[in-house]
Parts: C-alpha cells; sequence; structure tokens
C-alpha cells in the first residue's frame, strides 16, 4: 500500500484527490493539508511514499516544500499553471497534473507512481525487474518495457528511444547515463550516436547493424568490442 498525503490551500481540491483515491486500491491517502507547514511538520513525524502537491500556495510554495524535507518521497504535482513543469521535471516528479484535474488523467499518475513504488520496493524478482526501466520525459516518469526498446539514438543533449509500434520517447539525458540503466548483457554502444540491443541486429555489413529496417553505422572506436561481443554470442 502507498502511504500518501496531499497539500493544496483549497480544500475543493483536495475534496477532488480523496475523492480520487478512493478509486484505488493501491493508496493510502491518509491525510489533507492546507496548510504547507503543518504538512512539513507531520511529514517529520511520518515519512509517506507519494505527496500529491499544489504549487502555487499563499505561504511556501509546493517547490520549496518539496526541497525543505530530506527524505526520499514520490511526488505529484498538481497545479494550475503550466509554468513550473520545467522546475518539477528537475525535481525527478512522478507526473504534473494541470487542474481541472481529469479521474482518467490522476489514475494514468498514480498507476506510474504504483509501477515505480514497485520497482523500488523490488516486489518481484530480479530477472522481472530488469525487463523495464523508468525514464523521465514530457514531464512525467514513462516506464519503457526493455523488449520495445529497437534502438537508442542521441541527438545533441538530447536521445531518441525507437520503440517497436509505440511512439518514439524524448528524453533529455545522456548517453552514459542511459547506458547505466541499461542491463550490459543485452545492450551496447555502437557509435557515439546509437545504442543498440543485441536480440535486434539482423545482419552486419560494411560496418552497417541492421535493424528493423534501419541501417546503423559502427563508429570506429566502438568495433573491435562490438565484433567481439558478436562473436561470443
Amino acid at each position: 500500500m502507498i502511504r500518501a498525503i496531499a497539500v493544496d490551500d483549497e480544500p475543493l481540491a483536495l475534496d477532488i484527490i480523496k475523492e480520487f483515491c478512493g478509486k484505488t486500491d493501491f493508496i493510502e491517502l491518509q491525510r489533507t493539508f492546507t496548510q504547507p507547514t503543518e504538512a512539513i511538520r507531520y511529514l517529520k513525524r511520518f515519512p509517506v511514499d507519494l505527496l500529491f502537491l499544489d504549487i502555487r500556495m499563499p505561504s511556501i510554495s509546493g517547490l520549496e516544500l518539496l526541497k525543505s524535507i530530506p527524505q526520499d518521497v514520490m511526488v505529484i504535482f498538481t497545479t494550475a499553471h503550466r509554468e513550473f513543469a520545467v522546475e518539477s521535471y528537475e525535481l525527478q516528479a512522478i507526473d504534473y497534473l494541470l487542474k481541472p484535474i481529469e479521474e482518467g488523467r490522476f489514475l494514468q499518475a498514480v498507476h506510474r507512481a504504483k509501477d515505480y513504488f514497485d520497482y523500488k520496493s523490488q516486489s518481484g524478482t530480479e530477472g522481472e525487474k530488469e525487463k523495464f526501466i523508468f525514464i523521465r520525459a514530457d514531464y512525467s516518469l514513462v516506464k519503457i518495457a526493455l523488449q520495445d526498446i529497437v534502438y537508442i539514438e542521441g541527438l545533441g543533449d538530447y536521445l531518441k528511444i525507437h520503440l517497436h509500434d509505440k511512439k518514439t520517447v524524448v528524453v533529455r539525458m545522456t548517453m552514459k547515463a542511459m547506458l547505466d540503466k541499461l542491463p550490459g548483457a543485452d545492450f551496447i554502444r555502437v557509435h557515439r550516436s546509437f545504442i543498440i540491443p543485441f536480440s535486434r541486429v539482423e545482419s552486419v555489413r560494411n560496418k552497417m547493424i541492421q535493424i528493423a529496417g534501419e541501417s546503423i553505422p559502427i563508429g570506429a572506436s566502438f568495433e573491435e568490442s562490438f565484433m567481439e561481443l558478436m562473436e561470443g554470442r
């Protein structure tokens, strides 16, 4: 069960969050607060797993509240203001919900939180956990199945994760950071701009890898390690 609290200076907004939480079987909404300072005092005594957090409040903003608490906690921002999306992304928010919050969108956000909570809690076996990675994109947390990754392409400060029969995910992330998330036995960097899964390789010819109708170049500095690993598989 995910322990949660909600902080918003609008009582009606808290009533809506309470109603929507009641429609899940995995969130225990322990308390609601209209005063951020009271929420901070509560969190010092009773750690929780998830915060529903308004951003623009009179005494202290939701962003300031989150920065003031030492515990590692998931957060779903609930706000009427789009302009805080970038900063919420930098604070590792699970999701960013714009008011008025629709029930379907709320349930999508809390299911993302549940997926991440289960992952962090190591509820499954090691093999099961390695089937997915979590990526922050579009101001929310995105769960990606490793088997869906066709290849990953670097474009300046961004990566494009090309997926099988799904929309490409664009994320602000380095190639190294992505490699750290991926299982090394299944993925390899073959070029300064490309990471591929071994399972997707169809053929290799003239320093070009064929994957799903695409030609991926092998960089000179990656060729030897790639060929050694391919020959050993």
